[in-house]
């Protein structure tokens, strides 16, 4: 099957209600049900076709009844207020797996989801800072993630740890964090403590590009 052309660079957030470390990288069941949280990405640079992505944001809020990989999930999609109308549609098909082999990210995650509010458009708020594992991103009267260095229960020592899934379809490497987040409307959740990763990560029709694979930026 041919794809269209498309690429994504990412800042990403990814909160979750489990533990640190996140069961799901680990192939293993949450340590809570449901399963829920929260994520954000900002777009330093992405096309699709010849839509240009650059600088826009997405966000989501999800729950899962039981381990991901059996579906039945609920995402609501949230996008960026900027977007035109072209850009909308681009940003669908590519986070709703339509552009993207079926054993990669946003295809695998689409295909587990069974209930999809109709999308909010809003201004979200985006910090990200990789070195320090700290990052922040809002919605108004949607969402709200904080996240900051998990730290050490003896001597509250920032304890600095990240994960590399050498086959993952999410992330090649991502830092630990320590999240508290919640959200309104649709899905109400409150979390405090939980699983939070900050990584760097590159999407195309073939899942993640690795950083010395990525084309030259185009004008």
């Amino acid at each position: 099957m041919s794809y269209v052309d498309w690429m994504i660079r990412t800042k990403q957030i990814g909160t979750c209600s489990c533990d640190y470390g996140c069961p799901c990288e680990f192939n293993a069941p949450p340590t809570r049900l449901p399963c829920e949280g929260v994520m954000a990405m900002e777009i330093t640079e992405g096309y699709f076709g010849d839509i240009r992505l650059d600088g826009l944001r997405a966000a989501g809020v999800y729950r899962w009844p039981g381990r991901m990989h059996k579906g039945n999930g609920t995402w609501l999609s949230i996008m960026d207020r900027r977007v035109n109308e072209d850009q909308v549609d681009a940003l669908f098909k590519i986070m709703g797996g339509e552009e993207q082999e079926p054993t990669t990210g946003f295809a695998i995650y689409g295909s587990t989801v069974a209930h999809e509010p109709d999308p909010v458009y809003a201004d979200i708020d985006f910090e990200f800072d990789l070195d320090k594992r700290r990052g922040r991103f809002v919605v108004e009267n949607v969402l709200e993630a904080d996240v900051e260095p998990i730290r050490n229960p003896v001597t509250g020592e920032e304890h600095h740890i990240s994960i590399r899934p050498h086959r993952g379809f999410e992330f090649r490497e991502g830092e630990m964090g320590s999240a508290n987040f919640r959200s309104q409307g649709e899905i109400e959740q409150e979390h405090k403590g939980r699983f939070a990763v900050l990584t760097f990560a590159s999407y195309g029709p073939h899942g993640i590009i690795p950083e010395e694979s990525l084309p030259h930026r185009r004008s």
